[in-house]
């Protein structure tokens, strides 16, 4: 895994802000992400997101995909 200065997680986005997945920070759950089609290089738009870390909606190659707080953590974009 390479870490930019530009590389942050999900959780640092704002709302419907366009971004591209760089990394994934946890094997376990890299491997659900890239079955659900998230792979790196894939955009990623933050469609909405939960009060108190209860989750965000996420959208990828134009399909809404809802993930916890402690999953969206583990993607890193830029």
């Amino acid at each position: 895994m390479i870490l930019t200065a530009k590389s942050r997680n999900i959780t640092q986005s704002v709302l419907h802000e366009l971004l591209t997945v760089t990394a994934f920070t946890d094997d376990r759950l890299a491997g659900k992400f890239m079955a659900m089609g998230v792979l790196p290089g894939s955009r990623v738009e933050v469609m909405r997101i939960a009060p108190f870390k209860g989750g965000y909606c996420i959208k990828v190659n134009g399909q809404k995909i809802a993930v916890r707080y402690d999953e969206a953590a583990s993607i890193l974009v830029e």
